[in-house]
């Protein structure tokens, strides 16, 4: 094993609670399989009855004062726990969608044009905010209304799939558009 296997090995044992021999308490509330309170054993008597049931006693809140141990199918539980947790971050993933960012030219050259429209496209779909941004250099900079055309070419293009958040804004050499996902009706 590389060292960052063994380190995310003693990882998972910290986060991994006490089970069947790794409890180290005298006398614990015991719940059964069925969620059932069974009263205050001691620990062997748990393990006995754990092993009987043909599953593992699993101390649910190491550290406390009052120890309680749940007679139940960890390896069932810990797929749950990791199967949440995925289905959580999927959730959290999804309610924070990203704005992707888009750089246009002033003189930009018809298929560049489309590869961007195209991408922007799938993106909108996928409910990520655009923004479209296009940097004047030199002489540009006296011509600006040619920007303004393409990037009013590009929410036009779009305007399907979106509807402009942020009308095109010079600022400073930069002219900045946002467009947003079309809400569903």
């Amino acid at each position: 094993m590389r060292c960052v296997d063994i380190a995310k090995f003693v990882n998972n044992r910290e986060d991994e609670l006490p089970i069947n021999n790794r409890i180290r308490v005298q006398e614990l509330m015991v719940i059964g399989p069925n969620g059932e309170q069974m009263g205050t054993k001691k620990l062997q008597d748990a393990l006995t009855i754990s092993t009987f049931a043909g599953l593992d006693l699993v101390l649910m809140n190491p550290g406390s004062d009052r120890p309680v141990g749940k007679i139940m199918d960890y390896n069932k539980y810990k797929y749950e726990k990791s199967k949440k947790a995925k289905d959580a971050l999927k959730k959290q993933r999804e309610s924070n969608k990203d704005t992707k960012e888009y750089q246009l030219s002033a003189h930009i050259d018809v298929h560049d044009f489309e590869t961007r429209k195209k991408n922007a496209q799938d993106y909108l779909i996928k409910g990520h905010k655009i923004k479209v941004t296009i940097r004047f250099r030199g002489r540009e900079m006296a011509h600006t209304e040619v920007g303004l055309e393409v990037m009013n070419r590009f929410a036009e293009q779009l305007n399907e799939y979106a509807d402009v958040e942020s009308k095109p804004i010079l600022d400073g050499k930069t002219m900045i558009m946002v467009l947003a996902p079309k809400k569903e009706k």
